[in-house]
C-alpha cells in the first residue's frame, strides 16, 4: 500500500488550499530563505540541549523506527534524540541537510512499550511523509505579523486533520489496536505503571459510551478537550476506531469515502460551520459573535484600525461602519447571550468564545481589560474561565 493513501482527504484538500494561502507563501520564502543562509540550525539546536540515542544507546527504539520507515517506504536518514520532561510527548522536525529528526521526551520513554512506541513512531513519520511541515503553524501564529483570524482558524482546523493523519500512519505501522489504545491511554491519563491494569474491552467500551448528545462532549470528557488541538479526547479515538473498521487495514471493511464521511462527522463539531450556516441556531451564534466582538474591541480606548481590519476578515468588508452604535449594540449582548443559552448547546457557546478569543488576539495583543470582558462574556454562557485562557494562550504545533 501507499503510505499516502492513509492520508485524511480533508487534510489533504484544506492543505493544498493553505499551501496556497499568500501570506503562508511569505513565511515559507523567508523560511527558505534562511535554510539557504544556514540560520536554522535545528541539529544544532539538538545536540545541545537533547541527547542522540545512537543505535547503539537504542538498539531496539532504532529497530522499531527502521520497521516504520520501511512500512510506510520512507527513504531518508533519521536521529533520534531524547529530552528531559515528565510528560508524554513526541516529535518530528522538518528535516535538515538532507537528516529527519525524532524526539521523544523521556518519560516516554521509559513507560511506552515496543508496540506502543511504534505507534508513537509511525505517528511521528507520517507527518514527514504527509508534507505536514510545510504549513509551519509556529511561525505563522508567532510571528511578527499575525494572521488573520480566518487563515488561524483554518491552519488550526487543518491541525486537527493532520493529527488524525499521522495516528492513521501510526495505527497502520502498529497493526495492534490494543497497543494503540494503551498508548493513546497513557497519552490520556498519564498512567504507565501498575497501579491500573488496562482492557482494551475497558477501555473502548468507555468510548463507546461517550456518545454525542446534542452536540454535546461524552461523559467523562473534559468540555475544553473537544476545542485544542493535541489533549485526548473522544473524537480522536472515535477516529482511529473507524480506520481500524475500514478497508485501509481488513478486508471487506468499510470504504475510504465512508471512512472520511465517518471522521468529518466527528470533527464537524469543532468547526466553526456557523458561520455561512442558515439554521437558526447559525444565525443566533453569528449574531453572539458580532455584538461580543465589537463589545470586546471597544473594551480598550475604542475600535483600532487594526481591529476593524480583523473583524471584517469574519464579517466581510464594510461590515463594520462608525455608523454602528456600539452603546446599543453593547445593552443588547445580554439579551443575545441569553437569547443563545436558549437556543444553542454548550459547545456550541464553546465556539463562539474560542473564535472571539482568536479575534481578540488577531492584531497581536489581548488587553487586560479585554480579557476581562472576554472572562465576563464566557461566565454569562456558561464557559469556563479555564477555556478562555487556553485559547488565548494556544498555539498549536503538529508533534
Amino acid at each position: 500500500m501507499q503510505a499516502d493513501r492513509l492520508r485524511s482527504l480533508h487534510d489533504r484538500e484544506m492543505f493544498e488550499q493553505l499551501i496556497a494561502d499568500p501570506d503562508v507563501k511569505k513565511v515559507n520564502e523567508q523560511i527558505a530563505k534562511r535554510e539557504e543562509k544556514g540560520q536554522l540550525g535545528v541539529r544544532r539546536h539538538l545536540l545541545s540541549t537533547a541527547v542522540r540515542l545512537s543505535k547503539t544507546m537504542a538498539p531496539e527504539l532504532h529497530q522499531t523506527a527502521n520497521e516504520c520507515a520501511e512500512t510506510l517506504e520512507l527513504e531518508i536518514p533519521f536521529e533520534l534524540y531524547a529530552f528531559p520532561s515528565p510528560s508524554f510527548n513526541a516529535a518530528c522536525v522538518k528535516p535538515e541537510a538532507g537528516r529527519l529528526f525524532i524526539m521523544f521526551s523521556s518519560s516516554l520513554l521509559e513507560a511506552f512499550a515496543d508496540s506502543e512506541l511504534k505507534f508513537v513512531v509511525g505517528h511521528e513519520l507520517g507527518h514527514h511523509i504527509f508534507d505536514h511541515h510545510d504549513l509551519p503553524i509556529g511561525y505563522i501564529l508567532r510571528g511578527r505579523n499575525r494572521p488573520n483570524p480566518r487563515l488561524a482558524l483554518a491552519l488550526t482546523s487543518w491541525s486537527r486533520y493532520a493529527e488524525i493523519s499521522a495516528d492513521r500512519a501510526g495505527a497502520y505501522c502498529a497493526q495492534n489496536l490494543h497497543a494503540v489504545a494503551h498508548a493513546l491511554f497513557k497519552l490520556a491519563s498519564g498512567l504507565s505503571g501498575s497501579l491500573v491494569t488496562f482492557t482494551l474491552k475497558d477501555f473502548l467500551r468507555q468510548v463507546d459510551e461517550m456518545q454525542l448528545e446534542d452536540a454535546g462532549p461524552g461523559q467523562g470528557a473534559p468540555t475544553e478537550d473537544w476545542f485544542l488541538t493535541h489533549p485526548f479526547s473522544p473524537l480522536r479515538v472515535k477516529a482511529l476506531k473507524l480506520f481500524d473498521d475500514s478497508e485501509l487495514t481488513r478486508k471487506n471493511g468499510t470504504s475510504v469515502e465512508d471512512l472520511d464521511v465517518g471522521v468529518q462527522g466527528l470533527m464537524s463539531l469543532m468547526e466553526p460551520s456557523y458561520l455561512e450556516g442558515r439554521t437558526d441556531t447559525a444565525e443566533t451564534m453569528r449574531r453572539l459573535l458580532f455584538a461580543a466582538a465589537i463589545v470586546v474591541a471597544a473594551t480598550s480606548d475604542g475600535i483600532s484600525a487594526a481591529e476593524v481590519e480583523v473583524f471584517e476578515e469574519f464579517f466581510g468588508k464594510h461590515s463594520f461602519s462608525d455608523k454602528l452604535d456600539i452603546d446599543k449594540i453593547s445593552a443588547e449582548l445580554p439579551d443575545r447571550i441569553e437569547q443563545a443559552k436558549t437556543q444553542t448547546s454548550s459547545p456550541q457557546r464553546m465556539q463562539v468564545v474560542r473564535d472571539l478569543c482568536t479575534i481578540s488576539k488577531a492584531d497581536g495583543h489581548t488587553t487586560d481589560a479585554e480579557v476581562d470582558q472576554l472572562l465576563q462574556i464566557a461566565h454569562d454562557l456558561e464557559v469556563s474561565a479555564t477555556f478562555v485562557h487556553q485559547t488565548l494562550s494556544d498555539e498549536p504545533e503538529l508533534d
